[in-house]
């Protein structure tokens, strides 16, 4: 589910307030307010410009260009670092990047907020032009002539906050949303000029924060934010249903325990020890082992601090770090903590009044789409809605990637232990992004 100054700011403000208080004559020091939301730590720095040749290059090469077509415009990669709030409604920060059409791409633009797929690494920021999630929505969207905003979210790269809230939709939706916020407050000095029309859209752990950001939007600050399209990719709506399966995910030694550990740090109650939910060695660190100040995917798997390096399939990764009772209870106890925290974080039940899109693989064995896509959709439809539209991009998927157009069937070949490695982290992306764009054109 993949895929990183505050505090000088902040003293700056308090004492320049405490300065004004002291020359008007004595009194109670009033509590200085939080700074605004969305509003800019630093002053947005153009770390690199990708031309378009340097663009045409690479999605040539990589044969992405297929998707992304050919490049129209320069993009400036720009670093964010933007004032927002925690959990609780604190004031902290969170760092991105703006990605802005240059060259010969003029006029105002449509803004495209994404949101990133789960991340493992804490120090990673998308403010840099080599990093491939970065690139692909270069690629698909900022060469096309769209501004993108991307947040790292809480917890990454210059986020000050003490810890990544993983799928927890509050805050999900207001990283996005101040994201968009910083943008607007950015766009003069980078030389951005924005229509106001906004599109939202996120993969995987992404996806759940662009429908979380576009329910928010819409319910909270419509006058504010004309979002006038989600496209929601792959993200794992359904989350309290997930808890029910009783076979586990593809990469559930990651993702879970990053979402119970998470969901304790949140609600402190899902367990009254780590050793009640997890089995020895894990226990004793398991609470602040992600995101990794070191550790990516691989690593943490090659140095055993999680279960996978000796072939493990999800269900025996799963049995090594959970304890039994813990899964057991959680699977068939609809009063289980940590059921009731994901379904806190469910984002069923509300009413899109933009174009809103579902896209997903039937294939993907770490977001399922029928645990969460199509509970989506069936949800939605039964409130009678028009406004939205679902695409599974699997036989796209299978036509690149498999054997002879097919996806591998042998569950003990290579092939197929590679072929579903790669499904969700990099076959199914850019299907997804391709659609998406197909659907922002319509509106932009």
């Amino acid at each position: 589910m993949r895929s990183i100054g505050f505090k000088r700011h902040q003293l700056t403000t308090v004492a320049a307030v405490s300065l004004l208080v002291a020359c008007g004559g004595g009194g109670s020091d009033p509590t200085p307010l939080p700074p605004a939301r969305g509003s800019l730590v630093e002053t947005p720095t153009v770390v690199a410009t990708l031309t378009a040749a340097q663009i045409n290059t690479t999605t040539a090469t990589t044969g992405l260009q297929g998707l992304s077509g050919v490049a129209k415009c320069d993009v400036k990669v720009v670093a964010l670092n933007y004032n927002t709030i925690g959990v609780a409604g604190e004031a902290t920060n969170s760092s991105g990047v703006m990605l802005v059409p240059s060259g010969t791409c003029n006029g105002a633009s449509a803004l495209v907020a994404y949101a990133k797929g789960t991340d493992v690494q804490k120090p990673r920021t998308l403010a840099n032009p080599a990093d491939s999630e970065t690139f692909l929505l270069a690629a698909m969207y900022a060469a096309q002539g769209y501004t993108v905003v991307a947040t790292d979210y809480l917890g990454f790269a210059k986020s000050a906050y003490s810890f990544h809230p993983y799928l927890h939709a509050d805050s999900e939706a207001s990283s996005v949303i101040d994201s968009i916020r910083a943008a607007r407050n950015a766009a003069t000095a980078v030389g951005a000029s924005l229509s106001g029309k906004v599109m939202l859209t996120g993969y995987s752990q992404g996806g759940h924060s662009s429908m979380a950001a576009h329910r928010a939007i819409e319910r909270d600050n419509a006058s504010e934010i004309n979002v006038v399209a989600g496209a929601h990719l792959a993200g794992p709506y359904n989350l309290s249903g997930s808890t029910k399966l009783t076979n586990a995910i593809a990469g559930v030694q990651f993702f879970v325990p990053y979402l119970v550990t998470a969901y304790q740090k949140i609600y402190k109650n899902i367990y009254s020890s780590p050793s009640v939910a997890f089995k020895a060695p894990y226990d004793g660190y398991i609470e602040s082992l992600l995101p990794s100040p070191t550790l990516t995917y691989t690593t943490l798997i090659t140095t055993g601090k999680l279960p996978g390096a000796n072939g493990e399939t999800p269900n025996q990764a799963r049995d090594a770090v959970f304890q039994t009772a813990f899964t057991t209870d959680v699977q068939t106890n609809n009063n289980s903590p940590f059921y009731l925290a994901a379904k806190k974080n469910d984002l069923l039940s509300w009413n899109p009044k933009s174009k809103l899109m579902l896209c997903g693989g039937v294939g993907d064995p770490t977001v399922p789409p029928a645990v969460h896509q199509a509970v989506m959709k069936a949800d939605f439809d039964s409130r009678g809605l028009t406004n939205v539209s679902s695409v599974d991009v699997d036989a796209a998927v299978q036509a690149t990637y498999g054997i002879a157009g097919k996806a591998p069937t042998d569950p003990t070949s290579a092939a197929f232990a590679a072929y579903y490695g790669n499904y969700h982290g990099s076959y199914e992306p850019p299907f997804c992004h391709l659609q998406a764009k197909v659907l922002f054109d319509s509106v932009k």
